[in-house]
């Protein structure tokens, strides 16, 4: 048979052809050996004549139905004596396979047959597997390959012995060189049929495939052919299984005692040839577009490297200690120059074994580290950045260059977050050796930006925190530009409080350098130390060295915040003079108060509130009271200027203060224990109760005296009153027990509220009081004095809408129109906090009620009587009527409440009653009277939204008050709980509940489909516009005064987009609560068209967008029986201006009964599915035949 005739046999059927097995004088017992006990693949008769040259041949029918077909290419000798021995071996295995419990089980089982596998050229090694004929059936592929298990590693084979549990891989790797010095070309078989088992592929090469170097690329081609045939999408090198030994760990550290053994026995060095051999295998497979070969040959090629590195190392040492003791020997008398010949020798020999094995490593850096560092899995490119981490550290000599190094810059730009982060650990590794900061210039400078970049903008937060450790290990080394710094140090108002909490280290530095420049400027803490306070003392009042340090804290975050939001307090957001996006919310801790929460841990400082209180009561413009000496007094003063805080930075530190205020009530237990030791658990529960009282009393004595001194500005006034929010009042014995304390407290928190008009402080102030208001021992208090409150503000409204018309809109002079905007928001803010019913029913003079006349208000939001040049007030009169429809509507909310109340008591109760009606049981004119005002409510409401355009901030408020308003009074239909059938006021309740009417409904839509023209427009969004959509107006895509702006342009884009979604959000869901409500959508001859109108767009408008007409779709617990049924969402493609998005759109729901309590409770559990079920945007699930992409081949 012709050589090419050889090959393509043993390829097929895995025999070795006969001049591979000269010498062996026991080949007729191999042959004898060679058939397999296991169910091999099936292939066609025709092929097997074919390639057997018309041989005869025989077939062995398998307990499956399946043949097992043997090549007879031995001789009619051969033939007859295997179908002998094949005989007795059929008997043996059929009673073996009767005698096991489960039927169908494959062939090979934990105990092996008569038969021993065939061999290949004595290795032992399995036969490899043959490619199905054309037409004929293949068998069933195997789907996974995982990690190898019992069954896996039973056996006479490499695999076997080195996954076997309790196995030392330094005697496999022993016995393999062992077999390596008998026959190099079975060795190096074996060895290659291990990588490739590794890799979860059965097949198997020969000696001959080995010996034929010029064939490996053809034989793994068809090694990948039929691999892939079998589909298997997994392999043991990311698998995972439990109780066997970790593959990962137990491969590479074969490698490293195969290594270890030949560079110990000279082999690595005495025949070059096997590391060639091994090379052009792995090397080839680490080329393959089968990603299993790939990834495992790749990960092999790295742990020969990192071993050799390793050597190497040695290699170098042993010269350099050889090289000390040559020295050595020259500086003795007399010389003995045959010691310093046999040393100089060693040297040598060291020399050259040196250069083989960085000769050997240079080339598997060069035939696969560059290209597989940027391969198309991420994992390959990760276990590559670890390698080549672990090199430059091991063997610096060699790796520590630029060359080297720029390979991990360059990868600090891979898409995937492991790697990036898996480049971040390696170069923290490098950075931590002070001896490679030199070594490091070079690549820090060049790649520092991006390192900056990462910081800030990456979009994994595990990569964040971690570069941020980095870049404080760069600064440590004076690496990092000051305007570097400063980027990194803002990072301590970022939202994210894991990247918080690790920027902490960094602005800690920077405060204890600023710190320490200001002890230098000052002379030194020993020159300042004679006029600080003692330490220990309760005075908190005297000037400390650690108000310098707080000092260096206030101003480098006054330093960051004034970079990032210019003059804004921290509450607010830059926006137009309107104050469309100005956010101001009570309660809500600062920027300064979170990054002040992350730096208490290393700033000890910051834990002690009562030095923060004194710093900020204390006068800095008093000289000092008693004699000292000249320098004395030059030291006090100096310290005192150098602590003297700005108006800003006030402010900041009065954050600071509520910050440590919270920690110090969140955590007394734990400041307890530390400061007294353990104790029973009774006692440290007392002991906290104690803390947190005596804490609570401190406080409370502390907030007038700080109003006192920073009451006159809004923003300090502000952060005082968000002092009083967190004092916990149900620990507060004294208080309870006397109000006097806690009264002059109510009363400075009134008069703050009315001698402000700033927003701020009456959100601060009305969130003060609702907190005091939720004690009920303190609620009779509390309520007297919002009662003052109530009457101040009505008065002084009642004496400035006297006399005019307030609903003409543009008739009042600015200071009346200040005067009137000032007390709306007093109003506002007040029905927000407390029942304000009574109290707006009021006519104290005869000229209407404080509702009537807020109703009217609403007329100056129609039309517009303001002369050009009247920007400001023009915002002044939409605010005036926001403030004035804000207040309509709490009155209703609270009026709707006390219906509710009442219906559930069955129409009794005097306290209801008697503001319920006009007269005692004259219920009639009190419902009909509140029909009046709610249809004069929603007649103003509507008249804004139809007579002004576009999305005008009015005109959203308006609509999405005037769908609140039917959502609202839908809450009393069908009331229960009358139980006389004659009584008419369940009639009349239920005329106050009407459906939206068609025109009203068509209004509301423009409105809609404006803001979500406008939302698109901004986003770059491409929608389906339906066609009754109301024009927008034309507004220039950018503002040309921003064009060279570049960042900042882009992030006003970035905002304005923000913006637009969220108002088109808040209508999109007031809207959806109207149709659950059923007022809207319900009734006219278009029933269902908004429904169809809000999913129009709803893959197309962002997932915020989706989630909210989510609540329109039948929950999902009510289609469970149809899940079997529901076909494939359809894929809508949307364009933007960056990427497309596609997103998946539910069928059309089914209509479902809405409105009950039940229903919304489904809806709720329906989002959550949504958000479980629903995938990310513009995944794509490939199949795994696709043959993968490579990178850099």
């Amino acid at each position: 048979m012709d050589p090419p005739d050889d090959v393509t046999a043993t390829a097929v059927n895995g025999d070795a052809p006969a001049a591979l097995t000269t010498g062996d004088e026991n080949a007729t017992n191999r042959r004898k050996s060679g058939r397999v006990t296991k169910k091999p693949n099936i292939y066609a008769e025709e092929a097997a004549i074919a390639l057997n040259g018309g041989k005869g041949k025989r077939k062995r029918v398998m307990q499956n139905g399946g043949t097992e077909d043997q090549v007879d290419a031995s001789g009619d000798e051969s033939s007859e004596l295997s179908e002998a021995e094949g005989s007795e071996a059929e008997e043996e295995t059929a009673g073996k396979r009767r005698r096991r419990s489960g039927a169908g089980r494959k062939a090979h089982a934990d105990k092996p047959a008569a038969k021993k596998p065939r061999t290949v050229a004595g290795t032992g090694a399995k036969t490899l597997a043959v490619r199905s004929a054309a037409g004929q059936s293949a068998p069933k592929a195997r789907r996974r390959r995982g990690t190898p298990g019992d069954a896996d590693v039973e056996g006479e084979s490499l695999f076997a012995d080195v996954f076997s549990n309790g196995r030392d891989l330094d005697a496999v790797a022993a016995g393999w060189a062992s077999r390596y010095e008998q026959n190099n070309a079975e060795a190096i078989s074996e060895l290659v049929n291990f990588v490739l088992e590794t890799a979860g592929c059965d097949l198997k090469v020969t000696v001959h495939d080995v010996e034929d170097q010029d064939n490996v690329t053809g034989k793994l081609s068809d090694l990948q052919d039929e691999y892939q045939a079998q589909n298997i999408t997994d392999y043991p090198l990311v698998a995972r299984a439990r109780g066997h030994p970790p593959f990962r760990a137990t491969l590479l550290g074969f490698f490293h005692s195969l290594i270890a053994t030949i560079d110990a026995s000279s082999i690595l060095y005495s025949d070059p040839a096997l590391v060639e051999n091994i090379q052009v295998w792995v090397t080839t497979m680490s080329s393959s577009a089968i990603r299993p070969f790939r990834h495992t040959a790749t990960v092999i090629s790295l742990a020969m490297v990192s071993s050799l590195c390793e050597v190497a190392l040695e290699i170098a040492e042993g010269n350099a200690k050889t090289l000390r003791q040559i020295e050595g020997e020259k500086k003795k008398r007399p010389v003995n120059k045959g010691r310093i010949t046999s040393l100089q020798q060693k040297v040598d020999e060291g020399a050259q074994k040196g250069e083989t094995v960085e000769g050997t490593i240079r080339d598997i850096f060069d035939t696969v580290f560059v290209h597989r560092y940027r391969d198309v899995d991420p994992k390959i490119r990760a276990d590559c950045v670890q390698a080549i981490g672990h090199w430059i550290i091991t063997l610096p000599d060699v790796f520590f260059e630029g060359k080297y190094l720029r390979y991990l810059g360059w990868v600090l730009s891979d898409v995937s977050a492991p790697t990036r982060l898996e480049v971040i650990k390696q170069l923290q590794r490098l950075f931590k050796s002070k001896d490679n900061v030199g070594g490091l210039r070079t690549f820090t400078e060049r790649f520092r930006p991006r390192l900056v970049e990462m910081a800030v903008r990456d979009a994994d937060l595990g990569v964040r925190a971690s570069t941020v450790e980095l870049l404080d290990m760069i600064r440590a080394t004076d690496l990092l530009e000051p305007d570097d710094i400063d980027t990194i140090g803002r990072l301590l108002f970022d939202s994210e409080a894991k990247v918080r909490k690790t920027v902490v280290g960094f602005v800690a530095e920077n405060i204890n350098d600023l710190y320490e420049a200001k002890i230098e400027d000052l002379g030194g803490e020993e020159a300042i130390e004679p006029v600080l306070a003692r330490e220990g003392e309760d005075d908190f009042d005297n000037p400390r060295l650690s108000w310098l340090k707080i000092k260096c804290l206030v101003e480098i975050l006054q330093s960051y915040d004034s970079e990032d939001r210019g003059e804004l307090p921290s509450q607010v957001l830059r926006g137009p003079a309107s104050g469309v996006d100005v956010l101001v919310a009570g309660g809500v801790d600062s920027r300064f108060s979170f990054a002040a929460q992350a730096m208490c841990d290393r700033i000890s400082d910051l834990k002690e509130w009562e030095i923060l209180a004194g710093y900020l009561l204390f006068d800095h413009s008093e000289r000092p009271t008693r004699r000292k000496s000249r320098n004395k007094d030059d030291v006090e003063a100096a310290l005192k200027e150098a602590c003297k805080l700005t108006e800003k930075e006030e402010i900041i530190l009065l954050d600071v203060l509520l910050a440590a205020v919270k920690l110090s009530l969140t955590h007394a237990d734990e400041v307890e224990v530390a400061k007294k030791g353990p104790k029973k658990k009774k006692t440290a529960k007392g002991d906290v109760l104690e803390a947190q009282e005596k804490t609570a009393r401190h406080l409370a004595q502390l907030i007038p005296r700080l109003l006192n001194k920073f009451g006159a500005t809004p923003a300090t006034a502000a952060a005082v009153l968000r002092l009083e929010q967190v004092l916990d009042l149900d620990v507060f014995q004294e208080l309870r027990q006397d109000s006097t304390t806690y009264s002059s407290l109510l009363d400075d928190i009134n008069k703050q509220f009315l001698t402000h008009a700033d927003q701020s402080v009456l959100v601060e102030a009305s969130a003060a009081l609702l907190h005091a208001k939720s004690f009920e021992e303190l609620e009779e208090v509390t309520e007297e004095k919002m009662q003052h409150l109530w009457e101040d503000t009505t008065n002084t409204f009642q004496a400035l809408s006297d006399g005019i018309d307030v609903g003409a809109r543009g008739n009042l002079d600015a200071d009346v129109l200040t005067g009137m905007l000032n007390t709306a928001r007093r109003i506002s803010n007040l029905a927000s906090i407390s029942d304000c019913v009574d109290i707006l029913e009021r006519d104290p003079g005869g000229a209407g009620a404080h509702l009537d006349t807020l109703i009217r208000l609403l007329g100056r939001g129609i039309a517009s009587n303001a002369e050009e040049g009247e920007e400001g007030i023009e915002d002044m009169e939409d605010e005036l009527t926001t403030c004035a429809l804000k207040s309509v509507f709490f009155y209703f909310m609270w009026k709707t409440r006390a219906i509710k109340l009442w219906i559930s008591r069955g129409g009794e109760g005097a306290n209801v009653e008697r503001w319920l009606s006009n007269g005692p049981g004259d219920a009639d004119l009190d419902f009909g009277e509140l029909a009046r005002r709610r249809s004069a409510f929603s007649d103003a409401l509507i008249a804004i939204v139809r007579l002004r355009s576009g999305v005008d901030t009015l005109r959203l408020t308006a609509a999405g008050h005037f769908l609140d308003l039917y959502t609202l009074l839908s809450t009393l239909r069908q009331p229960k709980g009358f139980l006389d059938p004659f009584d008419a006021r369940p009639g009349q309740i239920l005329a106050l509940v009407n459906d939206i009417s068609a025109d009203d409904q068509e209004t509301l839509m423009s409105v809609y489909s404006a803001a979500e023209k406008a939302y698109a427009k901004k986003a770059g969004r491409i929608l389906d516009v339906a066609e009754d959509d109301e024009p927008l107006d034309d507004e220039p895509d950018s503002d040309p005064d921003e064009e060279d702006d570049g960042e900042e342009a882009e992030r006003g884009k970035h905002h304005q987009a923000l913006v637009h979604e969220q108002r088109l959000c808040e209508l999109v869901s007031k809207i959806v609560l109207a149709v659950i409500a059923r007022v809207f959508d319900e009734s006219g001859g278009h029933e269902g068209k908004l429904r169809r109108r809000l999913n129009q767009n709803r893959g197309r408008l962002g997932q915020n967008y989706k989630e909210v007409v989510a609540y329109l779709d039948e929950p999902k617990s009510k289609r469970g029986k149809k899940k079997g049924n529901i076909k494939t969402s359809e894929a809508i493609a949307v364009e933007s201006n960056e990427e497309d998005e596609i997103e998946e759109v539910e069928d059309p729901p089914s209509q479902v009964e809405e409105g009950g309590e039940e229903d919304l409770r489904n809806r709720e559990l329906a989002l959550d599915d949504i958000d479980a079920d629903s995938g990310g945007v513009g995944e794509e699930v490939v199949a795994a035949d696709v043959e993968d992409e490579i990178m850099g081949d």
